[in-house]
């Protein structure tokens, strides 16, 4: 067993919602105990097997072997009884982590509890949940659940069980939208104190959903309903979990300190339940809280204590992220030799036998190791890696957390009018969620960036062919690939220059895509960067070899045109706002369309500078802004008393 799915399971010892650790961002997601609270048998004899399996699963095994053996060699076997049986052995092989088995258990029940409408059915359909990992597996679990479902009273206890199943399911099929909506409903129609229990289930796997959306501090009220639960039914592997997962929560909003304080806290439980793979997994966690607080000596000691174990459990996964926090340690404390000969075990398969969302970060921490050691060619090498699993991660990323807050924005109304979940939400408060999601990302951006211009420096004196290729990166805007601000900037500076030294023609022209805040609210953000790329395209393919088009900012871009009169720029222009029609906007979209809007300003003898050559067609712009967008117009005379007026009403 990997030891990512141990983590996984090992929260999820009795119950309903692990989640799958691949489809984590950074983080080991885990869940509350579930099976037999969310649907305790009728039978009491099978009810007092379902407590002992909580207790002691191996010594439940032992009795249901034993009832199992006797039921089956009766003249007349009960069905109800046996599958009964079956879903008791099912729960014990799953706290055991023994999934195969308890899959092989539930299918032995199913077969003799057919009707969707009998508790033992749900129970069983239930664990199946628990313990099914494979797509096609989940993929059959979604349609089977989804049958019993759809018989079961709305809001009773059935109904409630098969929606946590539902939305583990669904969650593990990477579909948070859907899992957001499931979990929520069962989240509500459980607050009664009759179902106070499976209450808490749903809670435990809402907090693991809104933790992957990045939404900290609701994930921390819920984690908390389930600690004050754990506290006071006295269950202390519940607890540890928890408090474990509360660690991981606090770690992501760069409160170090408090998170520490949690990870003690579930270590002490585990150790007084002798679950050594649980002290090293809270071990391996203050390794990396203490290395953010620069606390070297202490973070290397709880991950040696951690690895050593790993290495025990044959834990290969684990084993690698804890080599890779000390090779962080050895290069902290100025010993990057060893610190690179432990990156490259850990990427020694090309982060194949990783946790793909953990893969860019070691990349991006054996491209700074090699740059300590002055191995700039392989440091370059490693950060393009990096860069390339960076975005596309993000890419994915962003378009999740997008479909999972348009379906949260439907369901959030309802959860907080539950007393424990009161919050504003409202458009400003996922706003403000969205700017600092993106302020995250610019400060990763700007860490890369800084390396970047470090190697930048060293490859413009020791090597032309990688200078080149620096000079590239560092001034080529990344969504559409054409230059950056700085970089358009520049050339502008250098056309206007030579335009003036040899009394040439030069032409500049602000761009601005009209109605795209429109065109990214209605259609979202993905399609507003295609937009974006394809009018990047279409310039690349219909502009002379000599003009520049740059990105000047958000949906503006700067048109440089040199030896170029304005009746040339205003043809070249007109032809370019003719193709960006061709732009297809998704269903969504309808009712709009891709059009763009210019202003042109030709140098001369009065310019003096480039800031007053593009303040002229800025000008024109807002003329033509002014008049009904879709329009192409040229600085004159009297538009230059608008020069100092900036577009208030440009969408």
């Amino acid at each position: 067993m990997s030891s990512s799915k141990y983590a996984e399971q090992r929260a999820c010892r009795a119950g309903i919602a692990g989640i799958l650790a691949t489809l984590l961002v950074s983080w080991l997601l885990g869940c509350r105990p579930a099976s037999a609270a969310c649907l305790p048998n009728v039978d009491p004899s099978i009810r007092a097997l379902q407590t002992l399996v909580d207790q002691d699963a191996n010594a439940a095994l032992k009795k249901v072997a034993a009832l199992l053996k006797a039921e089956l060699a009766s003249p007349v076997p009960n069905p109800q009884r046996l599958a009964s049986l079956y879903s008791v052995q099912g729960q014990a092989y799953s706290i055991l982590e023994l999934e195969s088995k308890a899959r092989d258990a539930v299918f032995k029940g199913l077969k003799l509890a057919t009707d969707n409408t009998d508790p033992v059915r749900i129970m069983l359909l239930s664990l199946y949940a628990e313990n099914v990992y494979d797509q096609a597996g989940i993929a059959a679990a979604v349609k089977t659940t989804e049958e019993a479902q759809a018989v079961q009273k709305r809001g009773s206890l059935e109904d409630i069980c098969l929606l946590i199943a539902r939305g583990l399911l669904q969650y593990r099929e990477d579909r948070q939208d859907l899992a957001i909506g499931s979990l929520s409903q069962a989240y509500r129609s459980s607050t009664t104190p009759a179902f106070a229990e499976p209450h808490i289930l749903a809670a435990g796997v809402l907090a693991t959903v809104l933790r992957g959306m990045g939404d900290y501090p609701q994930a921390l009220t819920l984690n908390q309903e389930a600690i004050d639960w754990d506290a006071a039914h006295h269950l202390p592997l519940a607890l540890s979990v928890d408090r474990f997962l509360r660690g991981r929560i606090l770690i992501l909003m760069q409160k170090y300190s408090q998170a520490i304080a949690e990870f003690d806290d579930a270590r002490k439980l585990s150790s007084s339940l002798n679950d050594s793979q649980g002290v090293a997994f809270s071990d391996v966690r203050v390794c990396e809280a203490r290395i953010e607080l620069g606390q070297l000596i202490k973070a290397r000691a709880s991950c040696e204590n951690a690895l050593f174990t790993f290495i025990a459990s044959r834990f290969s996964d684990e084993v690698k992220e804890t080599e890779a926090l000390l090779a962080r340690i050895d290069l902290a404390e100025g010993h990057p030799e060893k610190a690179l000969a432990t990156l490259n075990e850990v990427l020694d398969h090309s982060g194949t036998d990783v946790l793909p969302l953990r893969v860019a970060s070691l990349y991006q921490w054996r491209a700074r190791t090699n740059a300590a050691l002055h191995n700039y060619r392989d440091a370059y090498n490693d950060l393009a890696e990096y860069m390339r699993r960076y975005v596309a991660t993000n890419d994915s990323d962003r378009t999740k957390q997008a479909v999972a807050l348009r379906a949260r924005f439907e369901t959030d109304r309802e959860i907080e009018r539950n007393a424990l979940l009161k919050r504003e939400l409202d458009l400003s408060h996922e706003q403000s969620q969205r700017q600092a999601q993106q302020l995250r990302w610019n400060a990763i951006a700007s860490v890369s960036g800084v390396l970047v211009i470090a190697l930048l420096i060293y490859f413009l004196v020791t090597n032309l062919r990688f200078r080149q290729q620096l000079v590239r990166l560092a001034s080529q805007d990344g969504l559409t690939g054409l230059p950056n601000r700085r970089r358009t900037a520049e050339l502008a500076t250098d056309a206007l220059a030579a335009s003036t030294e040899f009394d040439t023609a030069l032409t500049l022209a602000i761009i601005d895509m009209d109605h795209f805040k429109f065109i990214n609210d209605r259609c979202g953000h993905a399609t507003g960067d295609y937009v974006l790329r394809e009018f990047a395209r279409l310039g690349r393919e219909s502009l002379r070899s000599v003009d520049v088009l740059g990105r000047w900012g958000g949906e503006e871009f700067l048109l440089i045109m040199p030896d170029a009169t304005a009746e040339v720029a205003i043809a070249t222009l007109e032809r370019l706002r003719t193709l960006v029609f061709a732009i297809t906007l998704p269903p969504s979209g309808a009712g709009l369309r891709v059009s763009l809007s210019a202003g042109l300003a030709s140098r001369d003898h009065q310019v003096r500078s480039l800031d007053e050559l593009i303040a002229r067609a800025d000008a024109a712009l807002y003329v033509a802004k002014n008049e009904g967008r879709d329009l192409v117009r040229v600085a004159d005379e009297k538009s230059l008393n608008a020069s100092g007026i900036r577009r208030l009403n440009r969408q």
